[in-house]
């Protein structure tokens, strides 16, 4: 099977390594968009997992800072802005005046901004984090591989949120 019912492609069960932690990255992108898929920005807006705050729109808008931090201030070394400024940069925060078409597309922007960056880059190749994610990492400098094994588990934990979300919002499970 090379796509799930869904569409989504399912990682080559036999690739190399960086073909494999790509495949299993880009597999994960797909499920947060898949649970967003068919909700409108009301819906995408809704926390109905009380007491937290937490929405959809709200985690693709975070997914698209922690996208942005890793390849390109980290990996890339790249002095640019959070992409969003609300709340404690970390994304979550809603703005009233932003769509979810703007939150998606700039997301989608972010992981294709993502993919340039690390194309034909070594596993072995070091960004260097933050001094605050340094103490968190315990190194100065991380690989590629490093942080491509943190985007597949922060993806998959956030998906994890997303699936909860979405199943109070319309019952829809899986993926």
């Amino acid at each position: 099977m090379d796509t799930t019912p869904d569409g989504r492609t399912v990682p080559p069960p036999h690739a190399g390594e960086r073909e494999t932690l790509v495949s299993w990255l880009d597999f994960h992108r797909a499920t947060l968009e898949l649970k967003c898929a068919g909700l409108d920005d009301r819906q995408l807006r809704l926390a109905p997992v009380a007491p937290s705050s937490m929405t959809l729109l709200g985690l693709v808008q975070h997914l698209t800072e922690v996208e942005r931090n890793w390849f390109r201030r980290v990996f890339a070394g790249q002095d640019v802005p959070p992409v969003y400024a609300e709340g404690s940069g970390d994304g979550f925060a809603l703005a009233p005046d932003r769509g979810a078409d703007e939150v998606l597309e700039r997301w989608r922007a972010e992981v294709a901004r993502s993919r340039e960056l690390i194309a034909g880059s070594a596993l072995e190749e070091s960004g260097t984090p933050s001094e605050a994610e340094a103490g968190y990492v315990g190194d100065r400098g991380v690989s590629l591989r490093w942080i491509l094994v943190h985007m597949i588990e922060e993806y998959a934990r956030h998906n994890g949120h997303a699936d909860l979300i979405r199943e109070c919002i319309d019952g829809t499970t899986g993926a």
